[in-house]
């Protein structure tokens, strides 16, 4: 699955860039490429990075994962405990000190 959002996303770069130099130079790439806006094969790369960027729609809903992080950390639940054993009790002390 990782390659096709790979592919997908590839094919969204590609439109971006193009839609940019049409924008700043009107100069369209896909079509300077493959024989002209009417040509078979310059439709097909538009209709393959329309289905990119309606693929890529999906996916900027989607939650984003971060397998970095600790599950504790993730779900908002910190452990401030010690590796090493269990933390002293000073209230103990305190009330011998009292008496």
């Amino acid at each position: 699955m990782e390659i096709i959002k790979r592919i997908l996303l590839a094919l969204v770069i590609i439109g971006a860039i193009n839609w940019g130099l049409i924008g700043l130079f009107q100069f369209d790439l896909v079509a300077t490429l493959f024989g002209g806006q009417g040509a078979t094969l310059s439709r097909v790369v538009y209709t393959l990075v329309g289905i990119g960027g309606l693929f890529c729609l999906g996916m900027l809903f989607a939650p984003l994962e971060d397998d970095d992080r600790d599950d504790t950390i993730r779900a908002g639940r910190v452990n401030y405990g010690t590796e090493f054993g269990e933390e002293t009790n000073f209230s103990e002390d305190d009330k011998d000190k009292r008496d």
